[in-house]
């Protein structure tokens, strides 16, 4: 059962900056809230409290900022962690989703053995934008036979409309932000 918990006061914790990558935008900075050990842990609780007796196996973090959550909320869930990671970092045999960015092209890769048919995963990162790179993510869980129990981001950036992509999935943020 989710706990309801105040995240507004963690958006104090965020650092906004302007024209960060490059002209245009303003860049939601995080590591001003993870640098706060209250405001981390109400994160972290705040996260838990969402999943929390949906009996999840599993929690993916997607590389990089994923693997900050990602441990944190697996160990409160009792559940175990697996990283989602860029290509050629993981030692064993591997599944691979390739997927475009704006940019270019990048792609993601898990072990093959890291996820059992039928386990119950989420899958966690820092910010849903557009929806690309959990979309390989998710796809990746469906190679593998996966059962995805929720997408869940410390941040959504509301007006790009990336939980659009995810009509089949329960997709849960603390942080909003409309522009």
């Amino acid at each position: 059962m989710s706990i309801p918990i105040n995240c507004e006061p963690l958006k104090a914790l965020v650092r906004t900056v302007p024209d960060f990558p490059k002209q245009g935008i303003l860049f939601y900075d995080i590591t001003t809230l993870l640098k706060d050990k209250a405001g981390f842990a109400q994160m972290i609780d705040a996260l838990a409290s969402n999943y929390i007796g949906k009996d999840i196996d599993l929690v993916l973090g997607i590389e990089a900022r994923g693997f900050i959550f990602g441990p944190a909320l697996a160990y409160r869930l009792n559940a175990g962690f697996v990283p989602v990671r860029k290509p050629k970092k993981l030692p064993a045999k591997t599944a691979r989703v390739s997927y475009d960015l704006e940019y270019g092209t990048d792609a993601l890769e898990i072990h093959l053995d890291a996820i059992k048919p039928g386990q119950r995963v989420i899958i966690v990162d820092d910010l849903l934008a557009t929806g690309g790179t959990m979309q390989a993510t998710v796809q990746l869980v469906r190679q593998l036979g996966g059962e995805i129990a929720g997408l869940g981001f410390a941040v959504e950036l509301d007006f790009l409309k990336g939980r659009a992509k995810f009509p089949e999935y329960e997709v849960f943020s603390l942080l909003h932000y409309d522009d």
